[in-house]
């Protein structure tokens, strides 16, 4: 029997088609329409998705473009697709930036206050990694604001983007009365934080949320149950950390009393 082709490689073959029936040697970028997808797919014999939209996901947050694509990127810069418009995209190149979790930074352990029952049927890491950050108030803990969850999943639409897709929306209030819209990005598996979504969730907020303050968090799962927490934001064209927090969530008799303590200055 034929071995299944792997979703990952019909993606790379329709990506690649794509991006060069566009590119020309020196193009910083160009736009590509949704319905390319289905042409090129249909002219190759490829079976798509249910769901177009994770190939394009794919090559966003989950795996590199092929290396053919790879291979014409300027040293220190990079390819991103980003959102053009209604179902259109556009490769454009940026500073190389990977936002992962500093391995010397010291995790600050918290009473767990995730109900087990939600341990227990917690769906994929990106769900559990929302609802462990939602249960024990970490955003709070983190940005120091009393916050509440708007909306998981959220799909709308940006101008000048598309459709996007934020894994949760907070809405906080600091001290002073200022109010603050919260996207919050959420990483689980091989998955990466990149420019594309920060900026996205920038636009979203500037464009629905006029009058707020927009503060966008990463969180990321590491070993040993550590929630990795970043806020970060946009300088010109590349992502930066405004601030990185790891949580060990540890039930409460397993508290470090001297840590605690150690907490105070």
């Amino acid at each position: 029997m034929a071995k299944k082709e792997k979703p990952e490689n019909r993606y790379k073959v329709l990506i690649e088609r794509i991006f060069f029936s566009h590119w020309t040697k020196g193009a910083t970028e160009f736009e590509f329409e949704r319905e390319e997808i289905e042409a090129v797919a249909k002219e190759l014999d490829i079976a798509l998705p249910k769901n177009l939209g994770d190939i394009i996901y794919s090559f966003r947050f989950r795996v590199p473009l092929p290396d053919r694509i790879l291979e014409t990127q300027p040293e220190d810069l990079e390819w991103t697709i980003r959102g053009a418009g209604k179902a259109k995209y556009r490769f454009q190149l940026a500073k190389v930036t990977r936002i992962v979790p500093n391995p010397n930074l010291v995790s600050i352990a918290i009473p767990d206050a995730t109900p087990e029952l939600i341990r227990a049927y917690a769906l994929g890491d990106e769900q559990a990694l929302l609802a462990i950050v939602r249960y024990n108030r970490l955003i709070d803990t983190f940005l120091g604001l009393t916050t509440y969850s708007l909306q998981n999943h959220l799909r709308t639409t940006v101008k000048d983007i598309g459709q996007i897709e934020i894994d949760e929306l907070y809405i906080g209030l600091d001290k002073h009365g200022c109010h603050y819209a919260i996207p919050v990005q959420a990483k689980g598996g091989k998955d990466q934080i990149g420019i594309v979504q920060i900026g996205q969730d920038l636009a979203f907020a500037a464009e629905s949320f006029p009058n707020m303050r927009c503060r966008p968090i990463a969180a990321q799962f590491m070993g040993g149950g550590v929630v990795a927490l970043f806020e970060l934001t946009l300088e010109g064209d590349e992502v930066k950390v405004v601030e990185e927090r790891h949580y060990k969530l540890v039930p409460a008799d397993q508290l470090d009393q001297s840590a605690i303590t150690n907490y105070r200055t």
